[in-house]
């Protein structure tokens, strides 16, 4: 050592980076088989080594550090209302969109939604942010069906594989990408309580304006709390179209340029200084005379946009389980590598303990994401469509609302040097309470799966169906199965229970998949440590007996 130097570094972790993301789990692996997207896997094989690159994973923190900026004017002070991003941001969203992230299902054949899946999942664990705008894309899909005319002109730009962040009417671009506006200041997740307005623009003046798109034409006065990715060539809003409110809420198709050219009347007035998902753009909205075109019928609003809303719920699910994933890798990473009293982390039976917990927490996540994905695949199947049904709002209640506490504890594996900002932990920690509050937060959920059995008899019987196939082998998995299924016949959940319903059916879903397809020694831990007794509020309570090392051992192949 040179005089003045203090001390040597040793026992430190390098940063993890050049890691195949797909081949190192095995779960998501056999998950795609079973589900019916096995064709997937040579692509995704290698779509996990480019995710996994050192130099890729680096586009996460430099389109986090250098956040979006908002310039409402240009330099000769006309309003443009444009974002800026950091060039980072753009390759991670050329990365989503030319692998079809966005588009992929509407363009494949079986299998199609399942394989989509496992790719949003991997994407969830590189960066989040950029994941919104491209669930949106995805998710507009159906809606904009509903209006052939539009669907004509827009679709094979939100098709396309090919990103263009240019602003530009969507005639001169090669792509396109969708956002949202849904939520109010006096509203929130209450959206029958928007007051923004939309009157039709008459026939004549409609035709003079825009020629043969002059139809079904509104104009729109009003403002939106949250409008996600106001760089997005168009956007799906909600409106009343009467002052009372009382003929119901339509949904508008707003272009961010008009067919004439001109820019529509979209004030952005400023970006959200959000908690995590810092990359994104989120913003908050004034339409002062905006022209929206009408999707679906007039007053059916919430329906037509509830085509969206069990799409974006799906990638709420994936994309936490992808987040769950990336913080057990950076723990696992850490732990096998970093020595303490002796001996690495990973090898301590209290430290084996937290990370099995945390292991068998971010399979099951993926199991049911996955499961849930091949319902979507098959929604032409009524059984499939009521199991998503019920699955949809049960899973984004139970594995959003898991995903902070596990970010947490995947933060305390690493330590102090895990709550610094040099650590990808920070990143993740803050990105994991947005899915459990974005489209629906935990309470509307499980308000919705209440709906879901109160509506549709036979969505107990789908249930039913699903966890009969686990067999009867386990039997304190058969005890809770019945204990739910009987609870579902003889009694009307009740809104003051409905979280605690909610996990109960993720819960038993999440067993009977494990019990299905994974090894006895992960099954078998998950029904000990949350049927047997119920989860605790820490993880690390693994009862005795459950085999750690070979759970370890799954989680992450390196």
């Amino acid at each position: 050592m040179q005089p003045f130097d203090t001390h040597e570094v040793r026992n430190t972790v390098a940063p993890l980076g050049n890691i195949n993301l797909y081949a190192a789990d095995p779960a998501l692996q056999e998950a795609l088989q079973r589900e019916g997207a096995g064709d997937a896997a040579a692509a995704l094989h290698a779509l996990g080594a480019e995710l996994g690159k050192a130099e890729t994973l680096d586009l996460a923190r430099l389109a986090n550090l250098h956040t979006p900026k908002l310039h409402n004017y240009d330099r000769e002070g006309h309003r443009i209302d444009e974002v800026e991003f950091h060039p980072s941001w753009h390759q991670l969203m050329g990365l989503l969109i030319g692998h079809g992230t966005h588009s992929s299902p509407w363009q494949g054949g079986p299998g199609a939604q399942v394989a989509r899946a496992a790719r949003y999942l991997m994407f969830g664990q590189l960066e989040n942010g950029s994941q919104c705008p491209v669930t949106m894309t995805y998710a507009s899909v159906p809606a904009l069906k509903q209006a052939p005319r539009i669907a004509a002109k827009w679709l094979p730009k939100i098709l396309s594989n090919d990103y263009d962040p240019r602003s530009l009417p969507v005639e001169q671009k090669r792509g396109a990408i969708i956002g949202m506006g849904m939520t109010e200041k006096q509203g929130g997740s209450d959206v029958r309580a928007n007051t923004t307005r939309a009157e039709p623009v008459p026939p004549s003046e409609a035709r003079a304006l825009f020629g043969e798109e002059g139809e079904d034409v509104f104009r729109i006065v009003g403002h939106k709390w949250f409008f996600s990715a106001p760089q997005s060539d168009a956007h799906l809003i909600l409106a009343q179209t009467d002052e009372a409110g009382s003929a119901g809420l339509s949904c508008f198709f707003l272009p961010r340029y008009l067919p004439n050219g001109e820019r529509n009347a979209i004030r952005v007035q400023r970006l959200k200084d959000k908690v995590g998902n810092r990359s994104n753009a989120s913003s908050e909205v004034e339409f002062t005379g905006a022209y929206g075109w009408l999707i679906g019928k007039q007053g059916r609003g919430i329906p037509t946009i509830l085509e969206m809303g069990g799409y974006t719920r799906l990638d709420c699910v994936l994309g936490s389980a992808g987040t769950m994933r990336a913080a057990l890798t950076q723990a696992l990473h850490h732990a096998r590598r970093r020595v303490a009293f002796g001996r690495p982390l990973a090898e301590q039976p209290l430290m084996q303990n937290v990370l099995a917990d945390l292991a068998l927490e971010s399979e099951a996540a993926t199991a049911v994401a996955m499961r849930l994905a091949r319902c979507f695949d098959e929604i032409n199947d009524p059984v499939q469509a009521v199991l998503a049904r019920v699955l949809t709002p049960a899973a984004k209640y139970w594995v959003c609302k898991r995903g902070p506490g596990f970010g947490a504890e995947a933060m305390e594996v690493v330590g102090g040097s895990g709550y610094v900002e040099e650590s990808p932990l920070a990143r993740l920690y803050r990105e994991l309470p947005v899915n459990s509050i974005w489209e629906g937060s935990g309470n509307v959920m499980c308000l919705d799966l209440l709906r879901a059995f109160a509506k549709s008899p036979e969505a107990r019987d789908a249930l039913a169906a699903e966890l009969a196939l686990a067999g009867s082998a386990d039997i304190f998995f058969v005890a809770y199965r019945s204990t739910l299924l009987a609870d579902l016949v003889q009694q009307q959940p009740d809104e003051f229970s409905a979280r605690v319903l909610a996990e109960r059916v993720v819960l038993a879903v999440q067993a009977a998949l494990l019990l299905r397809h994974a090894p006895a020694y992960v099954s078998s831990a998950f029904v000990a440590s949350r049927l047997k007794r119920e989860p605790g509020g820490a993880y690390g309570r693994l009862p005795p007996g459950v085999d750690c090392a070979a759970i370890l051992a799954r989680a992450l192949v390196e």
